[in-house]
């Protein structure tokens, strides 16, 4: 276990960066540098870049979640991190709430597929909402310490991405590619499908690096003690990060708007 920790957490980085760097880059370069092309550009340029890049980006996903998934049950299920107390067991509570880390993807993607979605601000509120009973229901109800609740957000983060990295934004990115290489336009539903699902891995991805870094730095400094922040209120410090980082992500796709080519 001790060998598995530091190699899959190696890999797990790697992978990381490779997949958020071409979220990145999708979101906010490549999409603003495709709209200057014209169609006979678009159809020999898309055709070469994006099959080539999106091979790097769902398999960046794939095995950023896959180490993640291993370092979660190494470090936390078999290292005895997961609870407040070191010899809380897997009681109905902490059961429910890692199905809820893993399966919440599926209430994610209704949420996205219902008229709610089209307006907003009120899906995001929903969502924040939500995110906040999550976090709230496994520090109180499930006794997650506060590096646990933080890295089981971050899963839950990681598992609704990939999720929408293989089964969203690849199956439509397929169909788009193809008929732009056919010289036809793509169907408008899936191009606003796979923009819409990368825009939402962008926002959930800045969190989801916080999770990753602040379970491992910040436990002591935010968990309670310190700042005025109590054992009672951790959980809140999470969420204020949570709004804070869409902010970030609200704010660079404003700027990424802005970048001109020479």
């Amino acid at each position: 276990m001790e060998l598995i920790h530091p190699i899959f957490k190696w890999l797990h980085v790697i992978a990381g960066v490779l997949w958020i760097g071409l979220l990145y880059f999708f979101n906010w370069i490549n999409g603003h540098f495709v709209a200057t092309l014209d169609s006979d550009t678009k159809k020999k340029v898309v055709p070469e870049l994006m099959p080539r890049t999106l091979y790097f980006f769902r398999w960046g996903a794939a095995w950023t979640w896959i180490t993640g998934l291993v370092l979660l049950l190494v470090v936390y299920y078999h290292g005895g991190l997961t609870f407040n107390d070191p010899d809380s067991g897997f009681d109905t509570s902490a059961l429910v709430m890692i199905a809820v880390t893993f399966l919440g993807v599926f209430l994610y993607d209704a949420l996205y597929k219902s008229g709610l979605a089209s307006n907003v601000r009120v899906i995001t509120i929903i969502s924040f909402v939500l995110v906040g009973i999550v976090v709230y229901l496994m520090k109180e109800w499930a006794d997650f310490s506060y590096r646990s609740f933080n890295i089981h957000l971050g899963t839950l983060f990681g598992t609704n991405m990939a999720f929408n990295v293989w089964f969203r934004i690849w199956p439509a990115q397929q169909k788009i590619i193809t008929a732009i290489k056919n010289g036809e336009a793509p169907d408008g539903s899936l191009v606003a499908l796979a923009g819409l699902r990368s825009k939402h891995n962008t926002y959930m991805s800045v969190p989801l690096i916080w999770t990753m870094i602040n379970e491992h730095h910040a436990a002591g400094v935010l968990s309670g003690g310190k700042f005025g922040v109590t054992e009672s209120t951790n959980w809140l410090v999470l969420m204020l990060v949570v709004a804070l980082g869409w902010h970030i992500v609200y704010q660079l796709y404003k700027k990424s708007g802005k970048v001109e080519g020479f």
